[in-house]
This record gives C-alpha cells, sequence and structure tokens, in this order.
C-alpha cells in the first residue's frame, strides 16, 4: 500500500526554525510529485508547498516564500519541509500528500491532484 507518514513537527518560537519529515513506504517517492498542505483549527486548508518528480520543480505559497524549502532524501525514501523564520499565523497541523499519477514533472499546490495523504504533524508557533 502507498502510506506517508509525516513527523517533526512540536513548539517553537517565532522567528525559529523546524524541519519537518514525511517518509513514504509501498512507492519510491522520488518517482511523484510530493506536496505539504497545513489546515488551522477553523481554517481551509492551504497548499504550502510542492516539489515536483526528481526534484527538479518547486513551486510554494506566497505567505511562505523565501521561508520554507523542500527537499528529497532518496536513500530515505522521504522528503522533508525545512522552516524558518516561524511566525505565529503558521501554526497548524501539516500534512504531505502525493500525485496520484507519478512520474509528473511540474507540481502544483491545489489539492485536487493528492490522493495519498499523511495523518498530519501539529506545528505550534507560540512565545
Amino acid at each position: 500500500q502507498l502510506q506517508l507518514v509525516e513527523s517533526g513537527g512540536g513548539l517553537v518560537q517565532p522567528g525559529g526554525s523546524l524541519r519537518l519529515s514525511c517518509a513514504a513506504s509501498g512507492f519510491t517517492l522520488d518517482t511523484y510529485a510530493i506536496g505539504w498542505f497545513r489546515q488551522a483549527p477553523g481554517k481551509e486548508r492551504e497548499g504550502v508547498s510542492c516539489l515536483g518528480e526528481r526534484g527538479v520543480i518547486t513551486n510554494s505559497a506566497d505567505s511562505v516564500k523565501g521561508r520554507f524549502t523542500m527537499s528529497r532524501d532518496n536513500a530515505k525514501n522521504t522528503v522533508y519541509l525545512e522552516m524558518s523564520s516561524l511566525k505565529p499565523e503558521d501554526t497548524a497541523v501539516y500534512y504531505c500528500a502525493a500525485d496520484r499519477q507519478p512520474f509528473r514533472t511540474f507540481c502544483t499546490i491545489s489539492a485536487g491532484r493528492y490522493v495519498f495523504w499523511g495523518q498530519g504533524t501539529q506545528v505550534t508557533v507560540s512565545s
């Protein structure tokens, strides 16, 4: 089965940094476009960032540009979201997801194409 498991969330002060991990099993992660999404209490799910097949193309929301960066570790079949200069408004449950088809170099932060989802990891930014 295709499965994604997020980890690395926690409590951090504003201006701090955090790295989230998304570990894949049942498929080779590098062959899929991967997206990160987040949802704060009472708010709609928001696309954060994505990485295309083999990491050729990336996209991100304007709210996180220059602060969040995605990367892959193919040996560990894991994708990461490096977050810096964190703000209270970044507080949310963060989810990773895989595109419904492999071998897509272009990626989108619109959720419609993503069908394989992790369970989420909580990020809280508070002083």
